[in-house]
């Protein structure tokens, strides 16, 4: 269902932007940004919380704030209203997110987690499949609010299925104390660097202030980082980046994120722009290749990690995304379906190839009693990475697109015409791509470096890796 959301509000988005009364550009992008920093900020200690309380328990009560919010959402007069709406939607997507994978992981012994893990790729991927379709379908056919409805019957059985089927397996740790202090230190660094960075980008913020918010961000997180190093129990256990496969693994993941994050997000306004001017509907089938990939290669990854080790198979898989994100950086203006599907596809298997063995490799780095709190960071960086990839590809855009037509664009209308919206946009897109590409070659460097690694769990030694 999070997974749903993701892609059915981004296929949405320049439908939402033309009918929503008064909203801007930079409410728009903050749509998608605001849920995954609230995601991003509050998840190490939803981990945490888990480790405390139980799982179980969160994960249900996730659904049904997903739940509540989405309706919400669906109501949602103006831009700020549906940011706000979409923030409070982020807490329970994170108390989904927190839990999911360390769920699984207690499930399984170590020789089946790729597996496992690969098979919860493919329900995310699915999710993301039909996200795309069914949010295109809908909004051509009911509205953009209608994609926050579907939500909501999803979301009832989801909460009352999880609550009587799903077993705690988890041993609670009791004791610790949550990390008020460095959770608001994060949330107000991140927000600060994202604001700077979108009003640059789509409100023609200034240099200088762009650099001050984003200075002010950094030096915030600087003082999130000492924070950590003080407090007994801090919401990011820095300790565990000592452990090499966790901090190899968790880097991999961050610079995989900052070039995925913006894909489908510029091919979106790409194919409903005027060159191409698809429907949502029609868009959606566009990039329903790559999540297909990504579902279809996701289990694969799980099953040949399980039999010769993470490092090499998720080296491969940011390989093939690193081939497929400099074919799409050669888009030319209009393309057909199977022109945009052959790179796409390529991109979606090298996505889906890498997570779930990099995710195995990560979430057995560390002791069970740390796997709540291992899983929230490696989903922080993930959902940091994809909301600094979005504001970060529109700042390389503007430095092609001027920013009025950048407005323009997320308001559904194009003044400069066809061809120069074409040729403006286009270029930003090669740009956009280019740098995403260079983000998965560096991410190869520490997936390479990872080795191999043990860990002693509760039940004896796990070897990791090859």
């Amino acid at each position: 269902m999070s997974a749903i959301d993701v892609s059915i509000v981004l296929i949405a988005l320049p439908t939402i932007g033309h009918d929503l009364q008064g909203a801007s550009a930079f409410d728009l992008i903050w749509v998608l940004v605001g849920y995954q920093l609230v995601v991003a900020a509050v998840l190490v200690n939803f981990g945490r919380l888990s480790d405390m309380f139980g799982r179980v328990r969160l994960y249900t009560l996730g659904f049904a704030v997903f739940t509540a919010s989405s309706a919400l959402c669906s109501l949602s007069q103006d831009g700020l209203q549906l940011v706000v709406f979409r923030m409070i939607q982020g807490v329970g997507a994170a108390l989904l997110f927190s839990n999911s994978t360390a769920i699984i992981t207690d499930a399984f012994p170590f020789g089946e987690r790729g597996k496992a893990l690969g098979i919860n790729a493919v329900a995310i991927s699915a999710g993301s499949v039909l996200g795309l379709v069914m949010g295109g379908f809908l909004t051509s056919a009911a509205g953009w609010r209608s994609i926050f409805w579907v939500n909501v019957p999803i979301g009832i059985a989801a909460t009352v299925w999880a609550h009587y089927q799903l077993k705690e397996q988890s041993s609670r740790r009791k004791g610790q104390k949550l990390d008020i202090l460095g959770n608001v230190a994060f949330a107000t660094g991140v927000f600060l660097l994202l604001a700077g960075i979108s009003l640059f980008a789509l409100s023609g913020l200034s240099l200088l202030v762009t650099l001050g918010l984003a200075a002010s961000g950094l030096v915030t997180l600087g003082v999130f980082v000492v924070i950590e190093r003080r407090v007994a129990d801090p919401m990011l256990k820095l300790s565990l980046f000592r452990i090499r496969l966790f901090a190899a693994g968790t880097v991999a993941i961050l610079l995989n994120s900052l070039a995925r994050g913006c894909v489908l997000l510029v091919l979106v306004f790409y194919l409903q722009g005027p060159n191409m001017n698809l429907d949502p509907f029609q868009a959606g089938l566009f990039l329903f290749p790559n999540t297909a990939m990504i579902a279809l290669s996701g289990p694969l990854g799980g099953y040949l990690s399980d039999r010769m080790g993470t490092r090499s198979i998720a080296t491969f898989g940011l390989v093939l995304t690193a081939v497929g994100l400099l074919m799409l950086s050669q888009l030319p203006p209009s393309v057909t379906f199977w022109q945009l599907a052959i790179p796409l596809m390529v991109t979606g298997a090298g996505m889906g190839t890498f997570a779930p063995p990099n995710r195995a490799s990560v979430m057995s780095s560390v002791p069970p009693e740390d796997r709540g709190v291992a899983a929230g960071i490696s989903t922080t960086l993930i959902n940091l990475g994809n909301s600094v990839s979005r504001s970060l590809a529109f700042v390389l855009m503007s430095f092609v697109v001027p920013v009025s037509a950048l407005d323009d664009m997320f308001a559904g209308s194009y003044p400069g015409g066809q061809g120069s919206f074409a040729g403006n946009y286009v270029d930003g897109i090669h740009v956009v791509f280019l740098v995403s590409a260079a983000f998965v070659l560096l991410a190869i460097v520490p997936s390479v470096l990872r080795g191999k690694g043990q860990v002693k769990g509760a039940v004896g030694v796990e070897q990791i890796g090859s």
